[in-house]
């Protein structure tokens, strides 16, 4: 089995190393390349063509945030993942609105670590994963009707965007709703439809402009 190649982009050295720890133990990963900054890290993102980056967000030269954007200038279709100590709604935002697969803080486990790199790996969104879920919170506890909104968000289509923005899976989503994953898929079509967008990551960016999901302070 070829193992999958992972890209760490952080500009401290004890950060990359204990990533590199981390790794060197699991079987079907390997780091195939560091970089200290965003400049370095878009170089060897094309040379390496890793299947995963683990990008911190504040580095010299080129944030993460300004590396995210390059990228997608690029259409580039290799996985980031924010990896930062921040917990902040505005970067969460613009990190998914530029296509980021996932957003773990520094202090996440190991295995929060390894899941948030296979959703990543299988085109899933996973922001937070056990440690930090607490993070999103619906703030009215219904259904929210956005006035910005053409059709409003029904009860059960909020509490599918929630699920996704706590990166559970569509079987997931089907087995805690009671209902098929093709229902799932059915409430995922009508939330982008009504949210403009076209993937999981684009709808959670959105879906927290809008403030149809919170980020409690």
């Amino acid at each position: 089995m070829n193992k999958k190649k992972i890209l760490v982009v952080d500009d401290h050295l004890v950060v990359r190393e204990g990533l590199k720890l981390i790794f060197e133990t699991e079987a079907n990963y390997e780091i195939v390349g560091e970089a200290e900054n965003g400049d370095k890290a878009l170089v060897l993102i094309e040379e390496l063509m890793p299947d995963v980056v683990l990008m911190d967000l504040n580095m010299p030269k080129r944030s993460g945030i300004e590396a995210l954007k390059a990228l997608s200038g690029k259409n580039n279709t290799i996985p980031v993942i924010i990896l930062t100590t921040f917990n902040d709604e505005n970067l969460i935002r613009e990190g998914l609105s530029l296509g980021a697969k996932g957003y773990l803080l520094k202090d996440s486990t190991r295995e929060e670590l390894i899941r948030t790199v296979e959703s990543a790996i299988r085109g899933e969104i996973l922001l937070q994963p056990e440690i930090t879920m607490s993070v999103f919170g619906q703030k009215d506890g219904g259904s929210h009707t956005n006035e910005l909104l053409n059709t409003p968000i029904t009860e059960r289509e909020s509490f599918v965007l929630h699920a996704v923005a706590r990166g559970s899976t569509s079987k997931q989503i089907a087995s805690d709703m009671g209902i098929s994953e093709r229902t799932v898929k059915a409430h995922l079509t009508n939330i982008y439809s009504k949210l403009k967008v076209e993937s999981r990551s684009e709808a959670v960016a959105v879906a927290i402009e809008q403030g149809i999901i919170h980020v409690k302070k």
